[in-house]
């Protein structure tokens, strides 16, 4: 039996859409979407926020500061972040998505978005659509949004 047709390996309904979810990020590599994942994960958070704290932006990342720092290094390099004193309190930076990094994310979302198509090619449009529709319902009084907010 190839890996195409076999069963997989998580039977519960959270358990196939981790796998699910696993096969889409392996595939979602620098090459593929222009950015790291880690970084289009970083800028979705500044675009949701307009801007974060760095220390916040670190938590919210679930990163340690020194790892949070060579994140933005590398994202302050490619022009897609900016990182400002914050007029409160000298000593914390404010991080903010720039034009160029809102293009770049626009860029990594869409290729994120034809990986999707691609690993959910055995589906046709109708029950792509409800199963998204699925989804939707099981996130309805969620907060969907809690793991991308600063703070």
């Amino acid at each position: 039996m190839n890996s195409a047709t076999q069963t997989p390996q998580t039977t519960g309904t959270m358990g196939l859409l981790s796998q699910l979810n696993r096969v889409i990020y392996r595939r979602a590599t620098e090459d593929v979407l222009g950015i790291k994942l880690k970084q289009l994960i970083a800028l979705e958070i500044l675009v949701r926020n307009d801007s974060c704290l760095q220390q916040e932006l670190g938590a919210t990342l679930m990163v340690d500061p020194n790892n949070c720092v060579l994140l933005l290094n590398d994202l302050d390099e490619h022009g897609f972040v900016e990182r400002q004193r914050d007029p409160r309190d000298r000593r914390r930076h404010i991080v903010v998505i720039t034009a160029a990094g809102v293009k770049a994310l626009e860029k990594a979302q869409q290729k994120l978005e034809e990986l999707e198509g691609e690993v959910l090619s055995n589906l046709d449009a109708a029950e792509r659509e409800q199963l998204r529709d699925l989804l939707v319902r099981a996130m309805d009084g969620q907060d969907p949004g809690a793991a991308l907010e600063c703070g």
